[in-house]
């Protein structure tokens, strides 16, 4: 297990033993430095942390890593350089605590970044860079939609160049960061400070550049940063809303420095890879969900990642709150979504919303032709009116065409047997019932 791993888990253990504040206080600003044979030692941001960290805690953390790692290990404390180094000048706008760029969010990694059809060559790309930050794609300018992923790429590539060079100088900054640094400086006469720190990292990260538009002071800075970055083949990563050519006020030499490198734009994510951000989701929170309730959660938005995650642990706190047990009837209830056996709709709704889904008429729906097309609709229909509105095979088959019932039976557990394994009809189910409870 790596260093950035075991203190994740770590941190995910030691919050409720703690308590929020304390956890907050001692332990958020905290870092695995490194682990050894029979020592392990932890970076602390200040002396105060250090000395409480020791006095009140040690033995509760030696014996936290004892369990993760299976063996004894006596914890050592230092206090950061940069910290140590700070006590030059208290006034210092750089060197204080609250102006230092903040660390790298250890939750988001590149190995639990969910890959699907669009985001992986965006992931690939930054898979590239943590491998070989500064030559690869440099600048690597990924732009998408909110809640698609991209601070979760910048942010794991920042971390898997910390797991590899654990010494290299990250900066991680959201733009408004960078740009409140930059009138501090101007307003302190500090320009200097301002300079050696964001033209010194290994890689610069910096979030939502967009919000550079207009802000011609800031563009002039950074376009010396850039360039003196690039120069010195330190790594530089940017995301936005929208590509470098859609941001008005940006001056056109910044755009052409940010078309030099490799500029993604990453999609909101497809049905499959929403489920599969739900189930690692689950499995951060340690709850297993019923496979339909997932699908059902997934098809409730289609774009947005933050807010799909956000619904899902909104409902998970309201089960909880609730004492219910994570069942699909359950989780229905609190997205508005009708049980299945309980679909109050009249049967030839259903057949027009199957056609309107499928683009059918319903004379090809229920008539004679049995084309490849037509029997896919037809069998997912009665799998509908059997399941969800709880129709004998007999009426089904007279809906539809007068069909004998075992060829309604076939029909209708095709697609039951299907539902299981087949991500298509699962999505389709989903999508249709949606329609339906409308």
């Amino acid at each position: 297990m790596d260093n950035l791993r075991l203190w994740h888990k770590f941190l995910e253990i030691i919050k409720p033993e703690v308590g929020t504040n304390n956890f907050k206080a001692y332990f958020i600003k905290t870092l695995l430095k490194s682990v050894g044979e029979t020592t392990l030692t932890l970076s602390t941001p200040s002396a105060f942390i250090k000395e409480n960290l020791e006095q009140k805690y040690k033995s509760l953390i030696e014996n936290t890593f004892e369990k993760l790692l299976g063996r004894k290990l006596l914890v050592e404390f230092v206090v950061k350089e940069a910290e140590q180094s700070s006590k030059d000048s208290e006034e210092d706008f750089f060197q204080a605590p609250q102006a230092q760029a903040p660390q790298l969010n250890p939750k988001f990694t590149l190995e639990n970044f969910v890959v699907g059809p669009t985001n992986n060559v965006a992931f690939a790309a930054a898979q590239a860079v943590a491998q070989n930050p500064g030559t690869s794609y440099n600048p690597l300018f990924i732009y998408g939609g909110t809640g698609v992923g991209k601070t979760h790429l910048m942010l794991g590539i920042g971390n898997a160049i910390l797991i590899k060079k654990p010494h290299a100088k990250i900066i991680y900054s959201p733009s408004e960061r960078f740009m409140n640094d930059y009138v501090a400086a101007i307003q302190t006469h500090k320009m200097g400070d301002l300079r050696n720190k964001y033209r010194s990292p290994d890689a610069l990260l910096i979030d939502d550049i967009q919000f550079f538009s207009g802000r011609e002071g800031t563009q002039e800075e950074f376009f010396h940063t850039f360039n003196e970055l690039i120069g010195k083949n330190s790594q530089i990563v940017l995301t936005s809303d929208r590509s470098p050519h859609e941001i008005a006020k940006i001056e056109d030499r910044l755009k052409s420095r940010f078309a030099g490198g490799l500029m993604l734009d990453i999609q909101p994510p497809d049905f499959d890879t929403r489920v599969a951000i739900l189930r690692a989701k689950c499995l951060e929170q340690k709850v297993i969900l019923p496979e339909e309730a997932l699908q059902t959660l997934s098809s409730s938005f289609n774009t947005n990642i933050r807010e799909l995650e956000g619904k899902l642990v909104g409902i998970l706190q309201l089960l909880k709150a609730h004492n219910l047990p994570p069942t699909t009837e359950n989780i229905n209830l609190h997205l508005k979504v009708p049980t299945s056996r309980n679909l109050k709709v009249d049967p030839r709704t259903v057949l027009n919303i199957v056609c309107e889904y499928f683009n059918l008429s319903q004379k090809d729906l229920i008539g004679a032709k049995r084309q490849k097309e037509l029997v896919l609709p037809r069998h997912i229909t009665m799998f509908i009116l059997s399941e969800h509105l709880n129709l004998t095979v007999e009426k089904i088959g007279q809906l539809l065409g007068k069909r004998d019932h075992t060829t309604v039976m076939h029909g209708r557990d095709k697609i039951k047997a299907l539902s299981l394994s087949d991500s298509e009809i699962q999505k389709m189910l989903v999508e249709i019932r949606n329609r339906i409870s409308v």
